[in-house]
């Protein structure tokens, strides 16, 4: 058989077969006389095993395993490691598909800065008397930036802290207070009075256990840096003030 007819008989591409030449999977006739390869019936033997192999959800390199006399590995044990990983990867989608789920059933919709999780979102109805707040939008946004990078203890901290103040007496009503006193920064100076008073007003607002540990507001952070540079100067000089005095414990 020339390599074309291999190819069709087993139901692969000429390409592949030559990939498995180049991985060493399929051996490799030698070249007869006339230039052209002669490949025989164990030829097609072995493709036919290495494509159900794969379409088993076997890599090459266990194919490899699998047909080499000394690998150490039987097809029983590497077929039977592909079985644990695809109830890993089922697992991991079904848990998946319930988070979906509970994102397009959650009550009042996907919020703006959606998909984020059930807990965020409740979060953002509590938060939802401060839409018309340019400086809680910002908020909203952080918040989910800091749930994706966050890890799941961190997540949880922050979700119960945060839920904890909105709950307080007069949270909800703080918080509408500061946000304000933040979105009339939008054009000031940063020596304006008014920073002070913005950054006393927002730390009032947030859970004393926010910072749990020091936290680096070293002006040379490049995160901070970035940070500030979303806000107008009088703004991100308030949160800045913000950060120190929750940091010196002169919050709530």
């Amino acid at each position: 058989m020339r390599i074309g007819e291999l190819a069709a008989a087993v139901g692969v591409t000429t390409r592949t077969v030559r990939h498995y030449h180049h991985q060493g999977l399929l051996p490799e006739p030698e070249r007869r006389p006339n230039g052209y390869r002669e490949y025989t019936l164990r030829h097609a033997v072995v493709l036919a095993r290495i494509r159900r192999l794969t379409e088993l959800g076997l890599g090459l390199a266990e194919v490899r395993d699998v047909l080499a006399e000394d690998a150490g590995k039987d097809l029983v044990e590497v077929l039977g490691e592909l079985d644990e990983d695809l109830a890993r990867q089922e697992a991991a989608i079904q848990e998946r598909r319930a988070r979906l789920r509970a994102l397009l059933e959650s009550e009042g919709g996907l919020p703006a800065e959606g998909p984020v999780s059930p807990e965020l979102a409740a979060l953002f109805r509590d938060m939802g008397h401060l839409s018309e707040s340019p400086m809680a939008a910002k908020d909203r946004e952080m918040l989910a930036l800091i749930e994706t990078t966050a890890g799941p203890e961190g997540r949880e901290q922050l979700m119960n802290a945060l839920g904890d103040a909105l709950a307080r007496p007069g949270g909800k009503e703080r918080a509408l207070a500061a946000y304000g006193l933040l979105d009339a920064l939008a054009e000031a100076d940063p020596t304006d009075p008014r920073v002070d008073e913005a950054a006393r007003a927002l730390a009032d607002c947030l859970p004393p256990d926010l910072l749990p540990a020091p936290v680096d507001v070293d002006p040379d952070n490049s995160f901070l840096r970035a940070f500030y540079a979303d806000f107008a100067p009088a703004q991100a000089e308030a949160i800045r003030r913000t950060l120190q005095l929750l940091m010196e414990g002169d919050g709530p």
